[in-house]
């Protein structure tokens, strides 16, 4: 029983996450007027 609610548990994260990129990817660009932020450069 151990065996099984881990690989559930393992499927409905996967599931989870597939879903949300797709919702993330749906929304992607629906903010038109927003500013990009500023990117960090490292020192080398």
């Amino acid at each position: 029983m151990n065996e099984t609610t881990a690989l559930v548990r393992k499927g409905l994260e996967a599931l989870i996450s597939l879903e949300s990129s797709k919702r993330l990817a749906a929304l992607g660009g629906s903010e038109k007027k927003i500013r990009m932020p500023s990117r960090r450069r490292s020192e080398l």
